[in-house]
Parts: structure tokens; sequence; C-alpha cells
């Protein structure tokens, strides 16, 4: 069904446009407001007739769901308001706002839900069962489990969070419903009344998934690490220019799915045409921008790669700065000769989680530099905040 309508409304399968992209979101919310109000509609009927808390939470869960809907709904409108003077990298970072708001909701629905499944187990009430209920809840599940799929199927082609907190919050929803129905049943089998019990379960499960919906959406917000994939992706193509010697000191800014700009360094021969490597450069950022609709800048670094020198003494710090950590990098490597020294100066790139700090760092490249090359000065600047 979601399938015949994107053929029949969106017509296009360019999840990168921003437009075709705010479609699919809108599409996914407005048919998950329509199936979630009538999910409501059969579990509250259900619950009435049967007189259990648990499936009459189930109900309002579903209501919550709708809601839920209309925020994203909201958020994929303001994520695709054009830049303005106050915010000129757009608004994309309201999806996450709106992913937020839904994981904000499915864990306040969790809290009410555990509050009268506990007031439940405290005073008990007998469970009318019936076969009609019983398929009302089956059908909820099935309906909730291609929720989940079409969104989760949806929100990984257009990048969006909060389409694929709706997903997870649609999982929970299936697993939750399963428990009530297989209460449902044990209760019919053996005459016990767990009513109360299980609708405590669901609400840690609903909980649970928003915890989960949650962490996802605060941490692109907070400044998440970028694919690792992406970042392999763009050095493979900036060094692909015969031009450009090493990269450096690459950024990636992310202002919402679709609004992604990087920054980065890139070494180049100081001897070379001036002109053609800018050009190089230029086609560069071009590739970048064609190949994952990124806006980039590069930074261009002449590098002295005629004086044997400096490209031994480099060779030399960089396996002593190894002998820290493995994974470290060195970039701008100068040689400032002097009467008494020649100072070193370079910027080291050590992982950010590395234990040492930067002052102990520091003074443990300058004794190694020291040691292992006399009259030399290590002037050295330590980075933890790039990718490359």
């Amino acid at each position: 069904m979601f399938k015949f309508l994107t053929k029949l409304f969106i017509r296009s399968e360019d999840y990168a446009n921003p437009a075709v992209r705010r479609a699919y979101g809108t599409l996914c919310s407005v048919y998950g407001i329509f199936l979630n109000i009538l999910l409501f509609a059969g579990k509250y009927f259900a619950g009435a007739v049967t007189h259990s808390v648990a499936i009459t939470a189930d109900a309002f869960n579903n209501l919550s769901d709708a809601a839920s809907s209309v925020v994203t709904l909201i958020g994929f409108a303001l994520a695709g308001k054009r830049p303005d003077p106050d915010h000129p990298f757009g608004h994309g970072r309201a999806e996450y706002l709106t992913g937020l708001a839904v994981s904000v909701l499915i864990i306040l629905m969790g809290f009410e839900l555990a509050k009268t499944s506990f007031e439940k187990i405290l005073h008990p009430a007998q469970v009318e069962l019936n076969l009609l209920s019983a398929l009302i809840l089956a059908a909820s599940v099935a309906v909730k489990l291609y929720m989940a799929l079409y969104n989760k199927t949806t929100g990984k082609k257009i990048n969006s969070a909060a389409m694929l907190a709706t997903a997870t919050d649609s999982m929970s929803d299936a697993v939750a419903t399963s428990v009530v129905l297989l209460s449902m049943g044990v209760s019919w089998l053996f005459h016990i009344g767990i009513d109360g019990y299980v609708g405590l379960i669901v609400a840690l499960l609903i909980l649970k998934a928003g915890y989960g919906a949650a962490k996802d959406t605060v941490s692109p917000l907070l400044g998440q690490a970028p694919d690792p994939e992406l970042v392999k992706g763009i050095h493979d193509l900036v060094m692909a220019r015969p031009e450009i010697i090493g990269i450096h000191d690459m950024i990636v800014h992310d202002y919402g799915p679709g609004r992604c700009f990087v920054s980065l360094h890139a070494e180049v021969d100081g001897h070379g045409d001036i002109f053609e490597v800018h050009d190089s450069i230029d086609l560069a950022e071009q590739d970048i921008a064609r190949e994952f609709n990124i806006l980039a800048t590069i930074h261009m670094d002449p590098v002295d790669t005629a004086n044997p020198v400096i490209a031994e003494t480099r060779r030399t710090v960089s396996e002593l700065l190894r002998t820290i950590h493995p994974d470290v990098t060195v970039h701008d490597f100068r040689m400032v000769p002097g009467k008494t020294h020649t100072n070193l100066i370079f910027d080291a790139v050590f992982p950010p989680e590395f234990e040492l700090d930067d002052n102990e760092l520091k003074r443990r490249i300058q004794s190694l530099v020291s040691e292992k090359l006399p009259n030399h000065c290590a002037v050295v600047n330590i980075d933890r905040s790039y990718l490359l």
C-alpha cells in the first residue's frame, strides 16, 4: 500500500532532493496518523469491552503515536524552510528536534502506562475475554510491524532521524501489543489475573524504546562523529587528484539531513604552478558536492617536496610519535633553523579518547625529539578534534 501511495503522490526516488525528501516524510507522517487513529479506535473498543487496563493503555499509546506523527509532520515542514538571515544554513536540525519530541512523548506515555498498571496491580479487577478483542490485537500487531517496516525503510533512504525514531516506536508497540495478547491467552487458559503486571511490562518496553530513540536523536544535535564511510569516501575522492599530496584537519559540519558541509586542508607541492594547483582544489570541491551533496571548503597547504632533509626529518618525527600511539599523524611540518638549534614546527593528531593530556603529550614529544635529534626543538600543537 505504501509503495502504491509513493508512486501515486511522489513518483521520484531522488532522495537527496530536499523537496522529494520532504514529500516522503510528509506521506509517512500522514499515513501514520491515519493508521494510528484506526488502531486507537479498535483497541479502545476492545479495552472497554474486556475492562482491560493493558488494552486500554495500549490504545492510548497508539493515540500518542498519532500525535507523534503530527509532530514529525511539523518537523518536516520546519526543516524544509529556506535559509534566512538568522539561519543561513537552513532549518534542517528542526527534524532532529521533532525526533527528540517524539521520543519524549514515548517516554511520557510509558510513565503513564506504568502508573495505571501499578494501580491495577494494587486494585485488580476481572478482565472479560472475547474473540473479537483478540482478533483486534492480532491485527494491530500486524499493522504495527508493517508501519515499522515502511518507516525504517523510508528513514534510511532519506536519512531521517525522526522517521527512524518512529520506526523504533512502531516496533516496540508491536512487541507490547503481542505481550498484551499473550496475557489474554494466559488469563483464559489458567484463570490468572495478570493484566496489571502485563501492563507494567508493556510500560517498561515503551520506556526502553523511548530512551533509545531519544539517544539516537540527541546524538546528532550534540555533534556526533560522521559516518566513517563518508570520511573515507571524501578522502579517496580528494586524494585522487594528482596535485594533492595529503589531507588533514577534516571537519564535517551537520546542519541536518541534506545540509552537510566539510572543510579540510590539502597539502600540495609548494613548487607547483599556483593556478594549476588552485584549479585542482576547485575541482576536488566540485567532486565532493556532486558525489556526496556536501558543500566543501578546501584550504591549500604548500609543502616543500624538493628538500630531502625536511622529508627525512618528518619521517623520523612521525616514527617517534608512533611509539606514543600507532594512529598518530603529523601535518603542517616546517623546519626553522637558527644559530643554536632548529625548531621543528608541526601539528600532531591524536585520537580524542587517548588518555594523556595535551601538556603531557607535548613534554613526551619534545623529549623524544631532543633525544633522537640533538639541537632540534619540537614546537608542537596537539590536535584531537579532526577526522584525518
